[in-house]
């Protein structure tokens, strides 16, 4: 078996000189069985709307508070191989709505304490969208960082290396 790689980068594999047409039809929107009547770009300008955006300048200043609580969505491959904000808690997206609701048997008693959290990602699509429904299950107050972790970085913000 062989990989192509598609000019978006999404890789399809090849065997025999065949490729799945099935495959790419799906990645193309061809005849796409389901009917999406709301995509990522409206979920997102509907959480922008709602939900405070915290500058990379401001969140410099803002992590070194103890009064606010910065959660990184990133999963643990991104976060090893970029670092985090300095103290930042991990939160894996996928288990967000489960670690704050505290009658989950996997809540975690972070997100019971009286601060401010502000949720980051890599580049503030995820972060937007958890701090919404983090948000919407009435933690508060909640933000998210303009850029996310990529906008922090390139500010020259300090890095907090995450072992593997």
């Amino acid at each position: 078996m062989q990989w192509l790689w598609l000019d978006d980068g999404f890789p399809i594999a090849e065997t025999e000189g065949r490729i799945y047409s099935e495959i790419l039809r799906i990645i193309r929107g061809e005849d796409m069985t389901q009917n999406i009547t709301k995509g990522v770009k409206a979920l997102l300008a509907e959480a922008n709307e709602v939900v405070s955006t915290v500058s990379v300048e401001d969140a410099q200043t803002l992590h070194k508070d103890e009064n606010y609580v910065f959660v990184d969505l990133r999963d643990i491959r991104e976060l090893q191989r970029e670092g985090k904000v300095p103290g930042a808690f991990s939160c894996p997206r996928g288990m967000l709505e489960f670690w704050i609701d505290p009658d989950s048997p996997y809540h975690k008693d972070i997100f019971n304490q009286d601060k401010t959290y502000v949720f980051y990602c890599a580049s503030a699509w995820r972060s937007a969208l958890s701090a919404k429904i983090a948000q919407e299950m009435g933690l508060a107050p909640v933000a998210h960082m303009a850029g996310g972790f990529t906008a922090w970085k390139k500010a020259g913000s300090e890095i907090e290396e995450v072992n593997r």
